[in-house]
């Protein structure tokens, strides 16, 4: 009796399943996040009368055969990559990219790393960093004496300085897109990291074609639906019981059996 194994493949396919659907609840209110999906795969299957053998001397063959499938197991984690809703802070380091990409960060280790999240902040040098104080590349340095920023759709930082009229240019933030995105790395702190799966990173100006812009003074936030969460949650919940109700109906069966005499 194979349902035993394969019901207890149904649930732990479930308990992967909400797992995933737990962690984009919990990141409902992190800035960038974007929802992920869990995929399924079934598993190999036992031929007991294989599809298109002889059935007679005549020629004949068998239609459809007899296999029987030996459960579920998780294909993959996905992300949808659908643009979150943008929130207003006024603040002038914060950052929201409508459209593609991605902005560029460089790790203490050297390496690059890739976020949608644009709360940024000024390091003790003036520097343009994340909330870690990791470096946003191409580094900006903002000068002390500044006392307003501004940043176009374009990537464009210029500063006003004390006692002049004209803004001055300080650096151009630039946008980076991955011919597949959604095999990047998640590496925690809303960074991501290049992949063999990912491709090679291009990096543009932000409104170049196929970039995004910039919008200086919002955020983009998750992109999590709760409705639709909850309504997973509720249908997973049940898949997840139902598995267990074949695990204890297979269990009655195989008391059934041993009791004969």
């Amino acid at each position: 009796m194979r349902s035993l194994s394969i019901a207890a493949t149904g649930m732990v396919a479930q308990q992967t399943n909400v797992d995933v659907i737990a962690n984009n609840i919990a990141n409902m209110n992190t800035a960038g996040y974007k929802v992920r999906r869990p995929e399924f795969q079934d598993l190999l299957y036992q031929n007991q009368r294989r599809i298109g053998s002889a059935s007679s001397d005549v020629g004949t063959i068998v239609p459809s055969g007899v296999q029987i499938g030996l459960g579920v197991r998780t294909a993959s984690v996905y992300r949808i990559t659908l643009q979150g809703p943008l929130e207003v802070t006024d603040n002038p380091l914060d950052l929201a990219i409508q459209g593609d990409g991605y902005f560029r960060v460089a790790l203490p280790n050297g390496d690059d790393a890739y976020t949608r999240a644009g709360t940024f902040q000024l390091s003790p040098q003036g520097t343009i960093v994340t909330a870690d104080g990791f470096t946003v590349q191409p580094q900006i340095v903002v000068p002390a004496e500044a006392t307003e920023i501004s940043i176009n759709p374009t990537g464009e930082v210029q500063v006003k300085l004390a006692g002049q009229v004209d803004p001055q240019n300080v650096g151009q933030l630039e946008l980076t897109i991955f011919p597949n995105e959604g095999g990047m790395e998640a590496l925690g702190n809303n960074l991501f990291a290049q992949t063999p799966s990912s491709g090679e990173p291009a990096n543009a100006v932000p409104g170049t074609a196929g970039y995004g812009t910039l919008l200086q003074g919002y955020v983009e936030r998750s992109n999590v639906d709760p409705v639709k969460e909850i309504t997973n949650l509720i249908t997973a919940q049940r898949a997840y019981e139902m598995n267990s109700k074949v695990i204890t109906a297979s269990d009655e069966m195989y008391s059934t059996v041993t009791q004969l005499r």
